[in-house]
């Protein structure tokens, strides 16, 4: 029952970090499909404020500029829209750090070209926090 309760409690901060490793950068196993660059400006929703940059390459999703209002349980995901069902339907990358303007989520196989949005979601409240469309 415990297993996602501490996830976010700011002072507590162990295992998030392990999620931001960086994969080493020309793999000759990795696809090409994932060379093109993709980003979006992140916009809150639901009543909530979520500013800065994603960036998605092949080696992960980086997020700059970034600040979002403080959830209990925020990780990032690759969606394709931004409703509860779109969550269900993406990649979970890692647990996001609310107050830290510069963060990496290492992609972990995802094939991150089929996915549209970049979205920050409060797990334990299953709300959407704000998203980033990417082009």
């Amino acid at each position: 029952m415990s297993f996602a309760l501490t996830a976010c409690g700011g002072s507590d901060g162990g295992d998030s970090s392990a999620k931001a490793k960086a994969a080493p950068s020309m793999s000759a196993s990795k696809p090409m499909a994932q060379a093109a660059d993709k980003r979006g400006m992140f916009a809150g929703l639901n009543g909530k404020k979520v500013t800065g940059t994603a960036q998605v390459s092949g080696e992960g999703v980086m997020l700059s500029g970034f600040s979002s209002d403080e959830g209990p349980d925020l990780h990032v995901y690759l969606t394709n829209g931004t409703d509860e069902a779109a969550v269900s339907a993406g990649k979970q990358l890692g647990a996001v750090k609310f107050d830290e303007k510069s963060q990496t989520f290492a992609l972990n196989g995802v094939d991150a070209s089929g996915y549209s949005t970049v979205v920050i979601h409060c797990d334990k409240a299953k709300a959407v926090f704000g998203a980033a469309k990417l082009s």
